[in-house]
């Protein structure tokens, strides 16, 4: 029996190696996520080609992980709501309670906390 990676959306992935959005980025993919980074910029992360919206992601996700503010957040929920992802990570500085009140209305698994930490390794792994 095969079974395929988990997959995983990067909410405001980033190319400069110092910030969250691209240690979660190396970190699931070392982990044996598929990863799909998500940046409006475009262009290539990590080798990895960006999605401009989550709506381009080709793919069911497993994982949505945020690394953007709460207002961008909310500006994708519906979005988000509609892809069905099983989990919805707010990371630290992404989460509001306005946000995790109208994810979890809409019916999203929603987990506060920090996606790296939580598939078994820590930011600091991935210094820049």
């Amino acid at each position: 029996m095969t079974t395929s990676p988990p997959t995983v959306a990067i909410i405001g992935a980033s190319a400069d190696r110092s910030k969250y959005g691209n240690k979660s980025l190396r970190a699931h993919q070392a982990q044996g996520f598929r990863v799909f980074p998500v940046n409006p910029k475009g262009g290539e992360i990590e080798g990895l080609p960006v999605f401009r919206s989550l709506g381009e992601v080709p793919t069911p996700l497993d994982r949505v992980s945020m690394y953007v503010p709460p207002a961008v957040g909310l500006a994708m929920i519906e979005e988000i709501a509609r892809l069905k992802p099983a989990e919805l990570w707010l990371n630290p500085g992404s989460e509001s309670d306005e946000l995790y009140e109208k994810a979890t209305a809409l019916g999203l698994n929603v987990i506060i906390a920090c996606s790296i930490i939580d598939i078994g390794t820590t930011p600091t792994e991935f210094g820049d």
